[in-house]
């Protein structure tokens, strides 16, 4: 009988968590990968060489086959927006600061380039669980079908649900006010979110695209593959009083981040894990064991959300804050990664100005939370010229309507964030021997 999963991964990652050791490299120091479909780590004939670092050892060393492969799929908290590029950056916003990304970067290094590891890196932000199953527009394919059946896969990734739950529409009307007066109160946005989580269509449709996966790899044939969905993490400490006259509005006189609102937020993300764990649960139980490992990493941001005590919000210097600000650099450890400048170096040199009279359907089509903010924000001003920014620096004056990652990856995890997923994962793991 094949090795388990997490026999096989064990052999590689084991002293990664025991010793606490987090290298924060990633891909971007390999010169064969780049964002994109599919690529290969390890021995290939592009493949990187490398010498595994003495505390990681080589799977084959204690008699394991080692990992030959894995996809990641599903949305922007998956693709990693905001974490940094290495040239210029594709319209799904991957980044390299993904957890994904270390994950694979540590297989890489676990096992010296002596087997190649295949790393399908499918996640695109804006992404939906029907988008996941299926192109909306029929233009390109859905993520599992282009999952590329000729190439060894051991497990997946998958994060989803946050687009289909009304998370933007909740961030707009309740904290950023994109579309100032026009955005919606936050109450009809927090109702609507509340009653798509509660609703089965949800549920079915991620019940559906754990089922399409695990057929597209053939699992009957591969008993030891397995699905790993993360959940999400609160935005808020909402306990402290001290962030109630604080805002993160993008317009001058922005609404106040009160005790209130910050716990509606944060109910909002445990009741979508709790959904999701909810629907793990029943995909198993039509298995003997177990393919579906849910990981709830929420515990793990105490203490790195927004309004911790003692922090004035906004507050852009403060690297201890695991998500992205609007424009805010991000926390890698390198400190080379994407910050507000590389947003605007690594556009496309075609990009344009947003039009206030054309951007609402396709921003609404993508479901990037950047082309959207872009696009309210024109038509705001459009609309009524003397609106303010509330910060003159948000923004380089001449960038602030072509920036779409530069709003889209707010509330976002940075690098030290998916450091956190990724380690979560890997304990997680370890517990299935």
């Amino acid at each position: 009988m094949k090795p388990s999963f997490a026999m096989r991964l064990a052999a590689v990652l084991t002293s990664i968590v025991s010793s606490r050791v987090v290298s924060g490299r990633t891909l971007q120091q390999h010169p064969l990968i780049t964002p994109g479909d599919q690529y290969v780590i390890g021995n290939g004939v592009s493949g990187y060489h490398r010498r595994p670092p003495s505390h990681i050892p080589l799977a084959s060393s204690k008699g394991i086959s080692p990992v030959t492969g894995f996809i990641a799929l599903g949305d922007s908290y998956s693709a990693g927006i905001g974490t940094g590029v290495d040239g210029t950056e594709d319209d799904c916003r991957r980044g390299l600061g993904a957890h994904s990304v270390l994950i694979a970067s540590d297989l890489l290094a676990g096992q010296g380039g002596r087997n190649s590891t295949t790393f399908q890196f499918l996640s695109c932000t804006g992404a939906t669980t029907q988008e996941v199953l299926s192109s909306q527009d029929g233009s390109h394919e859905s993520q599992i079908d282009a999952v590329n059946t000729s190439l060894s896969a051991d497990f997946a990734l998958l994060s989803i649900g946050g687009n289909d739950l009304g998370f933007f529409d909740v961030m707009n009307a309740c904290v950023f006010r994109f579309y100032n007066f026009y955005s919606g109160t936050c109450e009809t946005a927090l109702k609507n979110s509340r009653d798509q989580i509660s609703s089965d269509e949800f549920t079915r449709r991620l019940e559906i695209i754990i089922i399409e996966i695990l057929d597209r790899v053939h699992w009957e044939k591969k008993e030891y593959f397995t699905i790993t969905v993360t959940g999400y993490a609160r935005f808020f400490n909402d306990v402290t009083d001290d962030c109630d006259e604080m805002s993160f509005g993008v317009w001058w006189n922005g609404p106040k981040l009160k005790k209130d609102l910050r716990i509606q937020m944060n109910e909002m993300v445990l009741e979508v894990n709790a959904k999701i764990r909810e629907t793990v649960k029943t995909i198993n139980s039509h298995f003997i064991k177990d393919k579906v490992i849910f990981i709830d990493y929420d515990r793990g941001f105490d203490g790195h959300r927004f309004c911790e005590e003692g922090v004035k919000e906004p507050d852009y210097d403060l690297n201890d804050t695991w998500f992205f600000l609007v424009g805010g650099p991000d926390n890698a450890r390198n400190g080379t990664r994407s910050n507000h400048v590389s947003d605007v170096q690594t556009l496309p040199p075609t990009s344009a100005l947003v039009d206030p009279s054309s951007c609402l359907e396709p921003a609404q089509a993508s479901r990037d939370w950047g082309r959207l903010a872009l696009c309210y924000m024109a038509m705001a001003k459009h609309r009524d010229p003397s609106l303010r920014l509330a910060r003159g620096d948000l923004v380089a004056e001449n960038s602030m309507w072509y920036v779409p990652t530069y709003y889209g990856k707010t509330f976002h995890p940075r690098s030290l964030g998916h450091e956190a997923i990724r380690n979560k994962i890997y304990e997680v793991w370890q517990t299935l021997e």
